[in-house]
């Protein structure tokens, strides 16, 4: 699949076979940006061992289980927490963590074996042990704990235990085979018992306990009461009692101004005879700074304030690759990633006392017609998207349907869809209505957007090209965590949306299955019937992907006809680091760089820093 890439120094030289267009195509076999160190020190490079990298918002808390289905908040927990495993961001595959070597499965992959490092040490001095590791998947589970986001997709663990040969060893059992049980705990940062149940309250219940549906009818005083602590956001925001095996600390939160990491003193890693890249610290602080001025971000940039970001926007990055001073400063690319833009619109209105607009098939059709997707593109990502017409990012090739035609504008066949659904305009307003329970409605939707004027400016577009369709589109915006507050209440008709997702073979229940719809998942828009829930039950336990890859087609054939969402494009994601830093490596994996790995170069010391690496 062909990707974009800059053209400042950095991708120079690193790939070829241009088209006319420009556009580069990237080597099949490149996985990641290896970025060489710099041999000649600009005298207006910082010398400090602080990394700023700008952020476009705050997560509403870090607490280890309830704040995790914000990607916000993950990135900090990069640093704050560690996992038992990890990915390798270098060779898209998993690696071990917490854990010696990678699980090792039983014949029939319904158990695997954990065996945890000996270093791991809490802030308290603590060596991390198979008893933080039970309470931890035991708080996952519990019905009381509010990560209702997570459940689906950790429901496959039966049970763990220590085991008896080896006290530094676990085991899971899992209820059945399941595309992700060598990746199940990827995501889940490990927690300490004794600061987070002291007084042993889950070690009193099972996980069949918690997995029985009468179990939350019953009456549990001490289990009552441990989960309205734990469950305290003063976990995810109080900074002294914000706890992890990370190597930094959060030290300094402004919901406006950002978040301050700094780097512990004698933590476990410094001890380490040969650290990876994943057990290093270089900056002494990691600065989150919030900024959602696209001008500000590029005037920070060329002023050298900022020192990495994620967050540019395309056309903020297409702007500033074009000054020469820039390109001295920093390295930066378009990279290709697994994530999606989407249109939603609620298929089950009547659920929460809205307008029934997208029940009929038609309607959602027509609105996928008369969404500018192709504008869009150009309009605001200089056609740095590439078209989606399913879940599935093109980069997975294998699984990628290629046969899904995409959609185009096409204002007259949604006109005839819209006739056709029963909604016309009826008292020449210039907005179709239509008879629903005796009443007459007009087509007057909403469509929630995230805080952000580049946002706004996309929702008054599509506004614009719904218009003459007969449908008026207003939009309403909100800050991140109550946009996911308020779509998982499915209170709304349409709204932006945008998935990350990562290299891993796909687990589609948590946003695709209908269970995940009323239980505080992630199917906001009430897709999918029995034969849909059947079909994703078994891509989840089809281990082999000769089997697997044709049901996954079978899905996103069925999402297309079904058209709850009208699938955009795939925004590049535009990676910018200072050249001060060694290790300034961009990856195609979220965030597109490891900021713990950036280690801060000095004038005189730069023939040293290429030595070691």
């Amino acid at each position: 699949m062909a990707l974009i890439f800059s053209c400042s120094d950095s991708s120079q030289g690193k790939f070829k076979n241009t088209d006319s267009t420009g556009t580069t195509k990237l080597d099949t076999n490149l996985k990641f940006l290896k970025e060489p160190p710099v041999t000649k020190w600009d005298p207006s490079w910082s010398t400090d061992n602080v990394l700023v990298y700008h952020w476009k918002s705050a997560p509403s808390g870090l607490h280890p289980t309830n704040d995790l289905s914000l990607s916000s908040t993950r990135v900090i927990m990069e640093y704050t927490q560690r996992f038992m495993i990890g990915p390798d961001m270098e060779n898209l595959v998993v690696r071990p963590d917490l854990c010696k070597t990678l699980p090792s499965p039983s014949a029939d992959l319904l158990t695997w074996t954990y065996e945890l490092r000996d270093e791991p040490m809490w802030d308290d001095g603590t060596q991390l042990s198979v008893d933080d590791v039970i309470f931890t998947l035991k708080a996952w589970e519990c019905p009381l704990t509010n990560n209702e986001y997570a459940k689906s997709s950790i429901d496959n663990l039966k049970d763990v235990k220590q085991d008896p040969s080896n006290p530094r060893k676990f085991i899971l059992t899992m209820k059945g085979p399941y595309v992700q049980n060598e990746d199940f705990m990827l995501d889940i940062p490990m927690m300490e018992k004794k600061i987070m149940d002291p007084g042993n309250v889950l070690a009193k219940y099972s996980l069949d306990q918690f997995y029985n549906p009468a179990f939350v009818n019953e009456k549990h005083v001490d289990l009552d009461s441990w989960a309205k602590e734990f469950n305290d956001q003063k976990y995810g925001r109080q900074l002294d009692l914000i706890n992890g095996l990370g190597a930094y600390k959060v030290t300094a939160w402004d919901d406006m101004q950002g978040i301050v990491l700094s780097r512990k003193t004698n933590h476990w890693t410094s001890k380490l005879v040969k650290p990876d890249m994943y057990n290093v610290s270089y900056p002494e602080k990691i600065i989150f700074k919030v900024n959602l001025d696209d001008a500000a971000i590029g005037q920070e940039l060329l002023q050298q304030t900022i020192d990495a970001s994620s967050w540019v926007s395309t056309l903020g990055l297409a702007e500033l690759q074009k000054d020469s001073s820039f390109n001295k400063n920093y390295y930066s690319a378009f990279v290709q990633n697994f994530d999606y833009e989407f249109l939603g619109m609620n298929e089950k209105p009547e659920a929460v006392n809205r307008p029934p607009f997208f029940t009929d098939i038609r309607v959602r059709k027509a609105i996928a017609l008369v969404t500018p997707v192709e504008e869009l593109n150009k309009n605001y990502f200089i056609g740095k998207g590439f078209r989606m017409t399913s879940m599935v990012s093109p980069i997975k090739r294998d699984v990628f349907d290629k046969t899904l035609p995409l959609i185009q504008y096409n204002l007259d066949s949604a006109k005839k869809l819209l006739d056709e659904a029963g909604w016309k305009d009826t008292d020449g307003d210039n907005i179709r209505d239509k008879m629903i329970d005796g009443k007459k409605v007009q087509f007057v939707c909403e469509c929630l957007i995230a805080t952000g004027p580049v946002y706004q400016q996309i929702a008054n577009d599509i506004a614009a090209a719904m218009y003459p369709a007969g449908i008026k589109v207003t939009a309403r915006a909100q800050e991140l965590p109550v946009l996911q507050q308020t779509v998982t209440a499915h209170q709304f008709d349409l709204y932006l949306g945008a998935w990350q997702s990562t290299f891993l073979p796909e687990d589609y229940k948590q946003i695709w299955h209908t269970s995940s719809y009323s239980n505080g998942g992630s199917n906001f828009c009430g897709f999918g019937n029995a034969a849909s829930d059947a079909l994703i039950d078994s891509i989840r336990v089809t281990l082999d992907a000769s089997k697997r890859i044709p049901m996954e087609k079978r899905l996103q054939k069925i999402i297309y006809d079904d058209q709850p969402y009208v699938f955009m494009f795939s925004t590049l994601r535009k990676v910018v680091v200072h050249r001060r830093f060694d290790h300034g490596d961009i990856y195609f994996e979220k965030p597109g760089l490891y900021l713990s790995n950036l280690r801060a170069m000095a004038p005189g010391k730069l023939s040293e820093m290429t030595t070691i690496n």
